[in-house]
Formats: structure tokens, sequence, C-alpha cells
């Protein structure tokens, strides 16, 4: 025995368990794929299809069909807010819901423009400036994804808020003094897209420039350590070289054959003769 306690020795060589495991494990695979951001992410997917039916029922132009797409649209726009903020929140990020995520946005959003279009209640130059922004930004995002994410700002997020309440406001069949108020409702968030989608553009290149120059100065500064690297290991060698030289020269004398105390008699002599 050598005394030690059994701690201090390592035991018997077992990691103790943690306390709470099944509530660690539970914290852990909480963040996978079937957690509460992802789910309402799905939800807002499958809303898509069945708000482009409740919105064309016979027609299109019911009033309680209309109605009833309104609130699948209202449902997809509230379950957007929160399935970020609980992802954000309690760390519920995953790579499944950053690509469906803008996905569901940008269809919900596209499928009741192009409704609305086709079924003559909105300009197609409306649907095409919406439209032609987000996929641009999104296109945009995967061009500076390797330098840097582009945030999503204050008015990106009023540009959200006012193209769900005008969209809102022409899924439902409005008449009179409603009618007239959602258009300038639509106006107001088309400006806003264009002007938030002028500013995305703008901080994306100026992240790929500072990408850009992060990059090449990262090249100059291992090109400048290689060359120091180089010169330092031919500094060694040619002190090695002068090191051996010398070493020569000093066994010069005994690789001539002649002795050394000889020579060192005969100039003992000289010097004698000087005097």
């Amino acid at each position: 025995m050598t005394g030690a306690p059994a701690s201090a020795a390592g035991g018997s060589g077992a990691t103790p368990a943690p306390r709470g495991g099944k509530l660690g494990a539970a914290a852990v695979n909480q963040a996978g794929l079937w957690n509460i951001a992802n789910i309402l992410t799905m939800v807002r997917l499958l809303l898509v299809p069945g708000f482009v039916m409740l919105l064309l029922h016979d027609g299109g132009y019911d009033p309680v069909w209309r109605s009833f797409a309104w609130a699948a649209f209202a449902v997809a726009m509230i379950t957007d807010v929160f399935d970020g903020h609980l992802a954000r929140t309690y760390n519920l990020v995953t790579d499944f819901g950053k690509i469906a995520d803008p996905i569901a946005d940008k269809a919900i959003m596209g499928a009741a423009l192009i409704c609305l279009s086709s079924l003559g209640d909105l300009p197609w130059w409306i649907t095409g400036v919406i439209l032609f922004r987000e996929l641009g930004i999104t296109l945009m995002r995967f061009w500076v994804i390797r330098h840097s994410v582009i945030p999503a700002s204050r008015g990106g997020k009023v540009k959200t808020l006012a193209q769900g309440i005008a969209v809102g406001m022409y899924v439902l069949a409005l008449t009179g003094p409603l009618a007239t108020m959602r258009f300038w409702v639509m106006m107001a968030a088309v400006v806003l897209t264009v002007v938030t989608g002028l500013d995305y553009v703008r901080q994306a290149v100026v992240l790929r420039r500072r990408g850009l120059a992060a990059e090449r100065a990262a090249a100059m500064e291992a090109v400048t350590a290689a060359a120091d690297v180089e010169d330092t290991a031919g500094g060694r060698c040619a002190t090695n070289d002068d090191i051996g030289g010398t070493a020569g020269s000093v066994v010069e004398p005994a690789a001539l054959g002649e002795p050394v105390g000889e020579r060192v008699a005969g100039g003992r002599g000289a010097a004698e003769g000087e005097r």
C-alpha cells in the first residue's frame, strides 16, 4: 500500500457521473432538430400551401375564405417572430433553422404577393420589387458569408412588419377608406424595402472589402514569418561554417606535420635574438 487516498491515486479510473445526468442530457438534446423553434418554422412552411388554397378558394373573391386565409397568414407571421426569439434566447440555433427559417419567411410572403397580383388586387410591379429585393439580399448574404454575417438591422425589422401589415390588409376583402389606407401602407412598405435593401448592399460591400483586406494582411504576415524562419536558419548555417573554418585554422599546424613544440621554441629563440 502507498498510503495515498483512493481519490488522489485515481481510484478505479471510472469517471464520476455528473449530477442530474438525465437533465443534462435533455438540455443538450434540446438543441437538436426537434426543438420548439424548428417546430414553429416547420409549421410556417406547412401553412404556405394551406394559405394559398384558402386565398384562392372559390375564385379568390369570397370574403369568408379570405378571412380564413388572413388568419393563416397572421399565424405564419406570428410564428416568424417567436421562433427566432426562442432560438436565440434558449440557444436552440441549428443548421436546419438557419436554412429553413429564411425559406419559410420568403415562401409565405412570396406566395401572398403572387396570389394577390394574380387576382388583380396588387400591381405586379410591387410584387416584383419586393421579391427582387428579398431574393437579392438572400444571395448577397451567401456572397459575403465567408467573410462575415450581415446582421439584421432595425430598419429590416420595421420593413418586415410593414410588409406583413400591408399584405394582411390586401388579403382581407376591404372596401372604402380601409382599401385606400392599405395602398399607402403598401407604399410605405415598398419604400422601406428599397431603402433597407440598399443599406444591406452597402454593408455587404464593406464587409467583403474588410474580409479581403484581412485575408491579404494574413497572407503577408505568413510570407514575412516564413522569410524570417529562412533567414534564421541561414544564419545558423553560416555560424556553423565559420566555426568549422576557425577550427580548421587552429589545427592547421598539426595538419602540416610540424611539431607544435618546435614552433614555440623557434619563436622564443627569435624573440631572444631580437633582444
